[in-house]
């Protein structure tokens, strides 16, 4: 049977129902959403407030946000990077405003923190300029810091060409988030089946699918459901490949990106630090962010490396003397030996992609129902800013299915 954590007034229920229907009208499930990440948890809560409808949640560990929504920076993007007309860019900064609006409302920890991009030579300055002019077109607030007031502000900060700050950055409890979105699911009657791994998909021929699982125990049955959304983050292309013909599989890649810690009380500098973008790179560099503890605790990270293995999270200690150069041009004060692997994510990309839109390759989200399956939603290559888009995802795939 399934791994099912519910809400005391549907357990017993959950428990002693059967999953063994063929045709979409007498599915088990209205939705079905694959990944119990920050995404799959927003997508599930939102298809669970439609009255006369049923949400079951399926993911492959024993709790929720184990993977890429735990294993990241906690950033509140601003929406800096993801030009024009990309998804990324519209649901950033929706989600953005949904996410600072449900943390107060709901007071989850989070902090606008702000960001500080910094140049040190006129390339890394135009880069500035560029992401600047790119903010005031979509009405995102950021300002040219003199450099003497960056200087007072932070006076271990280097900045040798220039500053640009992002006033609405900031930090999230991501664990806090995704606890208050997998209660508010339960508490609106959906059902979660952990430690349940997907195996196979039919799409049945009368519409809907069916999905067959196997869990920790052993056991294996099959679910079906009127309408299937995949929101397996690293193991989405995976997922996809089940349901779509073999002439439109795709290739996952994996981006590993390491993350530090600092222990030195000197310097700790009190906004979060990125360099200034790479065109073309899979990242945004390794910069500097904050927790929320009091005082915030400085941490550095990611850098990229790629990786075929989604479960390779074994810290790579040789990336250390790299990382310690490229944090050293923006913190020249920095006590090398304070500085320490510490853990590892990995981000789902589609292609070996560049993470700005300023350059070539750059890769969007995917978030579509594919060609064939009207009632399947595909969400393939949700990285960075998946978290801060999160909330807006959930409303996105909810007007996919239903606008």
């Amino acid at each position: 049977m399934f791994s099912i954590r519910a809400s005391n007034r549907f357990l017993t229920y959950c428990n002693r129902r059967q999953f063994a229907t063929t045709s979409a009208k007498g599915a088990d499930f209205t939705h079905v959403v694959i990944g119990a990440g920050a995404v799959g948890l927003a997508i599930a809560r939102k298809l669970a407030e439609r009255d006369g409808t049923t949400t079951l949640l399926i993911e492959k560990h024993g709790s929720a946000g184990t993977e890429t929504s735990s294993r990241n920076s906690e950033v509140i993007h601003a929406g800096l990077y993801y030009g024009h007309d990309s998804l990324k860019t519209k649901l950033c900064l929706q989600g953005k405003h949904m996410m600072y609006d449900l943390c107060r409302r709901e007071n989850i920890g989070h902090r606008n923190t702000k960001k500080w991009i910094v140049a040190q030579d006129d390339q890394q300055w135009e880069e500035l300029v560029k992401v600047h002019k790119f903010a005031r077109s979509i009405d995102v607030p950021t300002r040219f810091l003199p450099l003497q007031e960056a200087h007072d502000k932070e006076p271990d900060v280097r900045a040798q060409a220039g500053v640009l700050e992002s006033v609405s950055t900031g930090i999230v409890d991501s664990h806090g988030l995704m606890t208050w979105l997998e209660g508010k699911f339960q508490s609106l009657g959906g059902e979660t089946a952990f430690n349940t791994a997907v195996i196979g998909i039919e799409a049945l021929p009368s519409g809907g699918f069916k999905i067959h699982t196997a869990s920790d125990d052993g056991s294996s049955e099959p679910v079906t459901t009127e309408t299937l959304i995949n929101s397996g983050g690293l193991f989405a292309i995976p997922i996809s490949n089940m349901v779509l013909p073999e002439s439109r599989h795709l290739t996952p890649y994996y981006a590993k990106g390491t993350y530090f810690s600092y222990s030195a009380s000197h310097p700790r500098p009190n906004t979060l630090v990125y360099p200034a973008p790479k065109p073309g790179h899979g990242g945004l560099g390794t910069h500097l962010t904050l927790d929320l503890s009091n005082p915030p605790r400085v941490r550095f990270g990611p850098d990229v490396e790629w990786v075929d293995d989604p479960n390779d999270y074994k810290p790579n200690h040789s990336r250390l003397a790299a990382a310690l150069d490229e944090i050293e041009t923006y913190l020249p004060s920095l006590q090398r030996d304070a500085v320490e692997v510490d853990y590892c994510g990995i981000r789902p990309k589609l292609g070996k992609l560049g993470a700005v839109a300023s350059g070539k390759g750059f890769q969007d989200f995917i978030i579509r129902k594919e060609d064939g399956f009207d009632t399947f939603v595909n969400l393939l290559g949700i990285e960075s800013p998946g978290l801060t888009s999160s909330l807006a995802i959930g409303e996105y795939v909810d007007g996919l299915l239903y606008r």
